[in-house]
């Protein structure tokens, strides 16, 4: 959930204190000495790095997991609002036309408004008025023959579709890494970054380009963690293209008369 500007200044601050840390490291214990413990350093380097990479991996996985589930629920969201529409083609027109004038303002408003209140950890409330009309009417429509029966059963079904992803991207809205593992991620950081300047090297110039890399690529994997924990908040994060597209189509859906 950062913004680009945060993203950047987190991680000019991690390379700029590993390489301060490896600067006053260098002065108080010099590389002469810590050469004469590399045996221990570079089998500790190489135990917590392994480590730090497999858990930084799978923070990644669940993360861009998460924020895949997202992305396809809003999506699924958005299908199941125009299938809605489309089932309602055998109940009565007026019926029809109330469905499809409430559908497009259901896509109307997540675009306009339940995305923007979304990046707050907010919803809509016209967003929860528009799904209640929506069920008033198809609940309230006449029945006359097995046609308009079988649309009617089509297009709840569709409605309870739509109803249920809603329900999952609202909970999706606060989903995020559990603190504790926040904690493992920025310890785990430390000690490999401060494991690595502890490493005593002939040229100092190649030790500092190796802890500069180091510090430049765990930090942005940090930032991209960071940035797709939270799949509707930040720079990175779902957007609203599938209502976007409904919001296209629907005015081409014409009711059907029998």
């Amino acid at each position: 959930m950062l913004n680009n500007y945060q993203s950047i200044a987190i991680v000019i601050a991690i390379i700029a204190g590993s390489i301060g840390f490896l600067g006053l490291l260098h002065r108080v214990w010099p590389s002469e000495q810590r050469r004469l413990h590399n045996e221990l350093i570079g089998w500790q380097i190489a135990v917590l790095g392994t480590t730090y990479a497999v858990i930084v991996g799978f923070m990644l996985y669940a993360v861009w997991t998460e924020f895949q589930m997202a992305d396809s629920n809003a999506a699924a969201e958005a299908n199941s609002l125009l299938s809605v529409v489309r089932a309602s083609q055998g109940l009565p027109v007026d019926t029809q036309r109330e469905i499809q004038n409430l559908a497009e303002k259901y896509a109307d408003v997540m675009v306009n408004e339940e995305w923007p209140a979304m990046s707050d950890f907010k919803v809509s409330p016209a967003s929860h008025t528009a799904i209640v009309q929506l069920w008033r009417v198809a609940l309230g429509a006449r029945i006359h023959d097995a046609t308009a029966q079988t649309s009617l059963d089509h297009t709840l079904t569709e409605l309870s579709s739509l109803s249920e992803y809603r329900r999952r991207r609202h909970l999706q809205i606060n989903s995020a890494l559990p603190s504790i593992l926040w904690a493992v991620l920025v310890a785990g950081a430390i000690v490999t970054i401060v494991s690595s300047c502890m490493f005593g090297s002939a040229d100092f110039r190649l030790h500092f380009i190796q802890v500069f890399m180091l510090a430049l690529l765990i930090g942005l994997a940090l930032v991209a963690i960071a940035d797709i924990n939270r799949p509707f908040q930040g720079s990175v994060h779902v957007d609203p293209s599938g209502f976007e597209h409904a919001r296209e189509i629907l005015p081409g859906i014409r009711p059907v008369t029998h």
